[in-house]
């Protein structure tokens, strides 16, 4: 931190800074359309300088951590923006995740400083080959709507063209204007309230303090990366598969500690396969931020700053760093997930008292679409599932929770109910699930969905299915996770990992997600023995 900067003011402006975008995202949950966005929360809000570096980001998801400054660089690299303007973008090639993520910034001029606001929002259909937009797909052009940087605003005026583009693409427009709408005024709270600092706080020391945090925020990883042992560290996991075909597919990490600086080098990992589960870098670099994050005995700041000491390495073409026309829908939710695995079990190698086993590993996606009879009208939905997390040095596993790149809730069965032609007939925990060892692993969860109407679609994209959830220090694996179908007529089906399958009035879809690995061996055993 620069000696010319106060430390409660620094302190001061984290807080203010981090407070503007949590109060824009309480607007955007609450102003929201969808259960995706006002029930589960999976949206993220945040602030940036005038380089497109985030300075602050609210407690919402991880994955957005390190691909949001991405996005907004992306977007300042390809566009003019004034005050009054509004940007969006969605394209993973562009500076976006995946298409159901879409990205809406404005600009904010303080006195000749300048500013950014944004916000990121999952939507639960922008069109493509099935509903909910996350398909077992093996081209970006069938995974929905795709919007390189563009003015969705100029001047203050709403760019009708761009917004009608996605609408007519969406199964469920009203729902997307809606939940669009609410991006937008979470951004317009965002802008006053950066106007309405000014009343206290001189633009010029607004960034200057700005910068600091960075600095700061440098500083400490800096600190934190010089208390790893130097050394080279490596580990590999595996995909269960790509949909297609049942091939695992490699995830590899070399891990080099040098002082107060780290390279992730993910070269030999597979590359990029004809399934959704490939991911662009920003995700790889989102997932990479997070895991470092997690080490820091005093919180990090959530901003750009604590990614300088980190170097990513990402081959072009391969699965952690997909290029066009590449599938991707999966990547930022279940490639994520094991690259945190990967990286995790390298930093074992070198801090053995302090890493867990591996979590879940899976963000369970559940997509289903068709034409509810009872409300007249067509409908899509779209969650993700909790599971067991991995046992550590010390603590067990949590069970049937949300873990590592999503920190997004569950869709209540009650919100189910009331907006949907299907309910939950059962959700619980998923007994002695988690790995055993000295600190089990979490417990995975059940979930049963009885579809009330005919001629519905469910699209998987699930993991660890094939491929179980790593113990650590002797402890045992989670159970992998299990997806059947149980049809009205009694019979029942295994289902993939990843599938599509048309459902009728009585069938009921049950997901078994996994349970975390455990952690050293379990004494009682090995004296039993």
């Amino acid at each position: 931190m620069s000696p010319e900067l106060n430390p409660i003011l620094l302190e001061v402006f984290q807080n203010l800074f981090s407070s503007i975008a949590e109060e824009m995202g309480v607007a955007l949950c609450r102003s929201a359309f969808s259960p995706n966005i006002k029930e589960r929360k999976d949206f993220s809000c945040a602030l940036f300088d005038e380089a497109g570096d985030m300075i602050a980001q609210a407690a919402h998801i991880p994955v957005h951590l390190g691909s949001a400054p991405l996005s907004v660089q992306g977007v300042l690299a390809t566009l003019e923006l004034t005050d009054g303007d509004m940007a969006m973008v969605n394209d993973p090639y562009a500076g976006g995740t995946h298409l159901p993520d879409i990205t809406v910034m404005a600009p904010v001029t303080l006195a000749g400083h300048r500013f950014y606001v944004a916000n990121r929002a999952h939507h639960s259909d922008i069109g493509g080959i099935s509903a909910g937009s996350m398909p077992l797909s093996t081209r970006i052009e069938e995974e929905g709507v795709r919007i390189p940087p563009r003015h969705i605003f100029r001047n203050g005026r709403l760019d009708e063209d761009l917004l009608h583009e996605i609408l007519d693409q969406s199964r469920t427009p009203q729902e997307r204007r809606g939940d669009l709408e609410a991006q937008f005024a979470a951004n317009y709270l965002g802008i006053q309230r950066l106007h309405d600092t000014t009343q206290r706080y001189p633009p010029a020391e607004m960034a200057r303090y700005a910068r600091g945090l960075l600095a700061y925020a440098e500083t400490m990883t800096r600190r934190m990366l010089a208390g790893i042992p130097d050394g080279v560290y490596e580990a590999e996991d595996y995909l269960d598969d790509d949909g297609f075909t049942s091939e695992k597919i490699p995830i590899r990490v070399r891990l080099t500690i040098s002082g107060d600086r780290a390279v992730v080098d993910f070269t030999g990992s597979a590359d990029q396969v004809p399934g959704s589960i490939n991911c662009v870098r920003a995700v790889t670099v989102s997932a990479v931020f997070y895991c470092f994050k997690c080490l820091a005995a005093q919180s990090i700041p959530a901003n750009s700053g604590g990614m300088r000491p980190l170097e990513v390495i990402t081959p072009a073409g391969s699965v952690v760093a997909a290029e066009y026309p590449a599938a991707v829908a999966g990547g930022n939710v279940e490639t994520s997930q094991r690259i945190v695995d990967v990286v995790f079990r390298a930093l074992a190698g070198c801090l053995p008292d302090r890493i867990p086993a591996a979590s879940q590993g899976t963000m369970n996606n559940i997509s289903i679409g068709g034409r509810d009879p009872f409300r007249q009208r067509p409908f899509t939905y779209y969650e993700t599932l909790g599971g067991g997390t991995g046992g550590g040095p010390g603590w067990a596993g949590i069970s049937g929770i949300h873990s590592h790149m999503t920190n997004t809730l569950n869709t209540p069965v009650e919100v189910i109910r009331r907006e949907y032609p299907f309910r939950i007939r059962a959700y619980h925990l998923r007994r002695d699930s988690g790995g055993r060892g000295r600190f089990p692993g979490g417990d995975g969860l059940v979930r049963e969905y009885e579809f009330l109407s005919d001629d519905q679609e469910v699209t998987l994209l699930t993991e660890r299915r094939r491929l179980a959830p790593y113990g650590l220090a002797g402890g045992g694996d989670g159970s992998p996770g299990r997806n059947r179908l149980l049809r009205a007529d009694g019979r029942e089906e295994k289902l993939g990992g990843k599938c599509t399958v048309r459902v009728n009035r009585g069938d009921v879809l049950r997901v078994e997600t996994p349970g975390g690995g455990g952690w050293g061996v379990d004494d009682r055993e090995s004296r039993s023995e």
